[in-house]
């Protein structure tokens, strides 16, 4: 089906056609220009795997595994675990990079490479090229049997993560145990299921109800944590008379939240309310993408700092942040970044710092829900075959809204006065997304379906 090399990394569909898909030889492949290109670069012969739920998971994990111990390098294989944690085990290692195998988001027919470097964040564009080059060329050396790399297994690592979150000094146990909150959370049959539970526990929430625990990777339901697909856990947060529901996706990067009568929070809202709450703590500047609500702007300046939008994908808003010393950034799809704990997307800070600052609300998470602005994001999607020219009908759409503002840093972002909408090609999927925000659900639903009309006119 297909076959996508980003900043995200090596993503595809398993099985089909090498090249086309995310094959065993791809893998391989991958796996052995990513390996070679980090022991070129001096930084050590030490790399930390990890993998999600995903059914295809323990084959890649072999194919990689191997590749890497046939290259002269040691791994250590932290098994099933989420993308956050294998990002703080490659610093806890010091290990010269990291694989996470996972497609994210993704429905259970894919998976993916995300590539680490010595920092435990993902390599940047530049080498990401060179790794690609790599591939391309088939770059690589494998050693003689005596210089075989070591393979040892390591399963301490997601408890090391919970530790640090309890111990993070914004993180406040206390308060969240006083609430005696009842929380369902739907782990959508992968890692979520190891790190989520104890780790509401160890942040003293006793009663825990958890939603397609069992780790198939046949996922319940669509695993991205979208409304239209957490009915479940809707229907869950009502039926247990909970206080709260808590959806991670597959890899446990990204996070939303459920409302004690079945509503969504929001997962725009997810990072504006965390932000808001470490703000309250410590003046800073504040990083998102551009497809991301403009209420993080408007709460960054009210606590004094300065917000600044960056690129979509993670690598992206990290730079960003970096350049502009941010304290708290991330990404609208509940994607929490806190750059003193790591640099990377962590569902588990994520929930750590959103209930702490919930406990110090009298009333249930609706209502604290209605200190923010209610701005509508309508997200949409167009699915695109590969003779398709996006950038001659993103050059079309330039010239029939050249009047308004429009920011052309990634994909396409045109405003309407306060309004405004984006376009772009997904990192992760063979798609063009399009997100339009708006103050009316009516608007924004408007300005989306205009410029989807516009995409398949000029198609």
């Amino acid at each position: 089906m297909a076959l996508i090399k980003s900043i995200s990394g090596i993503r595809g569909t398993i099985g089909g056609k090498t090249g086309e898909n995310l094959t065993p030889l791809d893998v391989v492949k991958f796996s052995a220009a990513f390996g070679s290109w980090m022991l070129e670069k001096g930084s050590g012969n030490k790399i930390v795997i990890g993998r999600d739920g995903r059914i295809s998971g323990a084959m890649v994990q072999q194919l990689v595994v191997s590749t890497l111990t046939g290259l002269g390098i040691d791994v250590v294989d932290i098994g099933l675990s989420t993308t956050p944690t294998v990002e703080l085990a490659v610093v806890w290692e010091k290990a010269a990079g990291g694989i996470i195998i996972t497609a994210s988001h993704n429905p259970k027919e894919w998976n993916a490479l995300k590539l680490l470097n010595e920092h435990g964040e993902f390599i940047s564009a530049a080498d990401g090229a060179l790794v690609l080059e790599k591939a391309a060329n088939e770059d690589f050396n494998f050693v003689a049997v005596d210089k075989l790399g070591s393979y040892s297994v390591n399963d301490t690592y997601i408890q090391k993560h919970i530790d640090t979150i309890v111990n993070y000094p914004l993180v406040d146990v206390e308060s969240i145990r006083l609430k005696n909150y009842k929380v369902v959370v739907d782990v959508v049959n992968s890692t979520g299921a190891l790190a989520i539970p104890p780790l509401l526990k160890a942040l003293g929430v006793e009663e825990v109800i958890v939603l397609n625990e069992e780790i198939t990777g046949k996922f319940a339901h669509n695993p991205e944590p979208l409304p239209e697909n957490l009915t479940e856990l809707s229907a869950a947060v009502r039926k247990h008379k909970a206080d709260i529901g808590i959806a991670v996706d597959p890899d446990v990067d990204r996070l939303c939240f459920v409302c004690e009568d079945g509503s969504m929070f929001g997962e725009e809202y997810t990072l504006v309310a965390v932000a808001d709450y470490v703000l309250s703590k410590k003046v800073g500047n504040t990083v998102s993408n551009m497809s991301s609500t403009k209420a993080l702007k408007e709460i960054t300046i009210k606590h004094g700092g300065q917000y600044y939008p960056s690129a979509v994908g993670e690598v992206n808003v990290v730079n960003k942040m970096k350049e502009m010393e941010a304290v708290i950034g991330g990404e609208g799809n509940g994607g929490i970044i806190v750059p003193d704990l790591h640099y990377g997307r962590d569902a588990l800070i994520g929930i750590g710092l959103f209930l702490s600052s919930l406990a110090t609300h009298k009333n249930g998470i609706r209502s604290f829900r209605a200190r923010y602005p209610d701005y509508f994001i309508s997200k949409n999607k167009i699915e695109l075959q590969t003779s398709i020219d996006v950038k001659e009908i993103f050059e079309k759409i330039k010239v029939k809204y050249k009047n308004q503002p429009i920011n052309t840093e990634d994909g396409l972002k045109i405003e309407f006065d306060s309004d405004w909408v984006h376009l772009r090609t997904s990192n992760t999927e063979p798609i063009i997304r399009i997100y339009a925000e708006s103050s009316f659900e009516t608007t924004a639903n408007n300005i989306a379906l205009r410029l989807m009309h516009d995409i398949k006119e000029f198609m």
